[in-house]
């Protein structure tokens, strides 16, 4: 890496009052290079009589400052016409902030068509375009509006609606670095979080952030503190490698925090990123594999999870036999110009689940579920020598998968489990959410049951584990699997000894912080 680079972060404040300001401003310039004032959330009394204490402000923070005056149509706090914001910016006093002026109002600017205001320093000024519902169909030409402005930086900010939509983001920002001009290119929302991570590294001027979570003045800004301490952003740059997790929704997973982790412990140039995809052969054509994906980067390999774990496997190169017999891939590595598929699930389910209980050779167990997860932890219990019973509300589910692994089957309702040695909770039920307070059995169903295994993580402590300890069992918790199978795609996409107590660590501390 050069070591002259550093990635401008740059808060974005959106505060009532001057006040509130002062205190915002002096936390952010402690984290952050530069400082965007929403000046359209002030009250507008504030704007008037506090201009003299916020210019004093300003020249004395620590970080360079960016002013905005954001009109309701392009997300701003307030509706404002075309006259106040042109006598607003023609008369702005803050003559040590850059700021940042939309296109419609910029090219009134440039044009002879404005009133004689005192014109704007465009050697300090951002032109600017939001767009709140997709990538704009015409991009190219919105950028050649732009590029015919004096305008310092051009900023576009459209929201993504799929991983996908990244791509014309990345696509901007290589032809402005081709014209010599300075641009900000971010994909908004969920599933634009990739060009917030590695637009700097692929020469965006900055990428933004808030100031702490909750504070957020776009949708899908994550905070400074988890750009740098999560992302690990100054150590990105061309070279890194790539790893992410595909699914919907992703936003809420605690994967980031463990392989994040795990690559700064291993001093591993390589970065992990959540991509939020709805059509997942769309994605890996675009996106992923190194025949047909229309990205520069160094991608290296993807985790897989709901919905998409068995619709990944149709455009893979390759698949592991185990993951075919479970009939789901949640690993996917770049090997050359292929990609392979891997189910890591079934490792990360039994490695913990031997080590709590012991062989499982002849050991009866119930898996409570039909899904997806439930086939992996069928197909490791087999493999083990264990004697299965699936349990499910659909009889038709249950039978089906319990015929694929050699299992038996019976209703879920008004099952007792005091036949049994494990119990696995592998369905959702549990999971933090709408589901939270929900468990697939009760209390007098599991009394008997020497251990319950629950594969829901988030909470850590779900009802269905309090559920099973005042029935006296013995339980395990999600967690340990989710960190096991993480475990098993950090060694295959790096060959490396995963260090599995800070992935824990950081699963566990980033679990607490939801």
């Amino acid at each position: 890496m050069d070591s002259s680079y550093k990635p401008r972060v740059c808060v974005s404040l959106c505060e009532p009052t001057v006040i509130d300001l002062k205190r915002a401003i002096t936390a952010a310039a402690e984290v952050c290079d530069l400082i965007e004032v929403r000046l359209d959330c002030l009250d507008p009394s504030e704007i008037e009589t506090g201009a003299d204490a916020l210019t004093k402000l300003l020249r004395e923070s620590k970080a360079e400052s960016i002013l905005t005056f954001r009109p309701s149509h392009e997300g701003g706090q307030r509706q404002l016409d075309e006259a106040t914001r042109q006598t607003f910016w023609s008369d702005a006093i803050f003559s040590e902030s850059l700021f940042d002026v939309e296109l419609d109002l910029a090219e009134k600017f440039n044009s002879n068509e404005t009133p004689p205001f005192l014109p704007i320093d465009w050697s300090r000024t951002i032109c600017s375009h939001h767009d709140f519902v997709g990538v704009p169909a015409k991009l190219n030409q919105l950028y050649e509006r732009m590029c015919q402005t004096p305008a310092h930086v051009l900023k576009v900010a459209a929201q993504a609606n799929d991983a996908t939509d990244c791509l014309a983001m990345f696509a901007l920002l290589d032809q402005a670095h081709s014209d010599g001009r300075g641009m900000i290119a971010i994909a908004m929302g969920p599933a634009g979080i990739a060009t917030r991570i590695l637009g700097p590294a692929r020469g965006a001027f900055l990428t933004y952030a808030s100031l702490e979570d909750g504070t957020e003045t776009a949708p899908g800004q994550v905070s400074v503190s988890e750009l740098h301490e999560v992302y690990r952003i100054e150590k990105i740059d061309r070279q890194t490698q790539v790893f992410g997790l595909i699914g919907y929704p992703v936003s809420h997973s605690v994967s980031p925090r463990m392989h994040n982790a795990a690559f700064a412990a291993t001093e591993t140039n390589a970065v992990y990123i959540p991509f939020e995809v709805h059509d997942v052969d769309f994605f890996l054509k675009r996106m992923i594999h190194p025949r047909t994906r229309e990205l520069d980067w160094n991608m290296g390999g993807l985790s897989v999870t709901a919905p998409h774990k068995f619709a990944v496997m149709a455009g893979l190169d390759w698949i592991e036999p185990a993951a075919l017999e479970i009939g789901a891939v949640n690993t996917v590595v770049v090997a050359g110009d292929e990609l392979h598929g891997y189910n890591t699930d079934a490792r990360g389910f039994v490695n913990p689940l031997m080590q709590a209980f012991g062989d499982l050779r002849e050991a009866r167990c119930a898996v409570i579920g039909a899904g997806g997860a439930a086939s992996a932890a069928l197909w490791s219990l087999k493999q083990a020598g264990a004697k299965a019973t699936v349990l499910a509300r659909e009889a038709t589910k249950a039978s089906a998968v319990a015929e694929r692994f050699d299992a038996e089957w019976q209703p879920l309702q008004d099952a007792s489990f005091a036949d049994f040695d494990l119990v696995v909770n592998a369905t959702p039920l549990g999971t933090a959410g709408q589901f939270e307070t929900e468990a697939p059995a009760t209390l007098q169903q599991l009394r008997g049951a020497r251990l319950a295994y629950d594969l829901v993580y988030n909470p850590i402590d779900t009802w269905f584990l309090r559920e099973a300890r005042e029935a006296g069992c013995k339980t395990l918790g999600g967690l340990a699997m989710l960190v096991a199978q993480a475990a098993e795609q950090f060694r295959l996409w790096t060959g490396a000894l995963p260090p599995e107590a800070v992935m824990y660590e950081a699963a566990e501390r980033g679990l607490k912080s939801f």
